[in-house]
């Protein structure tokens, strides 16, 4: 079948390509947890801000597109239509985009770091 991909990517190589398209895209507060062993999901979930719907949306749009055609990656998103929160669905990383607002209602990190928040790495801005 033509088009399709010999190799597979790993996660930590899909983690990183999703962490490069999120600091070129200028997304804020950009956390990584590392999900290995806790759920069968995904390996990583990053979760990111951006400032307003239009950035949320524009943030998403430009990770889908470059996991695609940079890895063949095909992702599923939730919620663009908003720009409240976005879901990302890359298969082994699951990537959450929201509005400042919105993710301090959910506060989404705190379900799956520990409480202390060690396990966890921010990336600095």
């Amino acid at each position: 079948m033509s088009g399709a991909l010999d190799t597979a990517i790993t996660a930590e190589t899909l983690l990183s390509a999703v962490l490069a398209s999120l600091d070129d895209n200028k997304a804020e507060d950009v956390v990584q947890i590392d999900l290995r062993g806790k759920t069968s999901v995904c390996d990583y979930m990053v979760v990111c801000s951006g400032r307003s719907s239009r950035q949320v949306a524009a943030i998403s749009e430009k990770l889908v597109e470059t996991l695609k055609h940079d890895h063949g990656v095909l992702s599923k998103t939730e919620g663009k239509d908003t720009g409240d929160w976005v879901l990302i669905d890359a298969g082994d990383v699951v990537v959450h985009v929201f509005r400042p607002e919105v993710r301090e209602f959910y506060q989404l990190e705190k379900m799956w770091l520990p409480a202390s928040g060690a396990g966890a790495s921010a990336k600095a801005q």
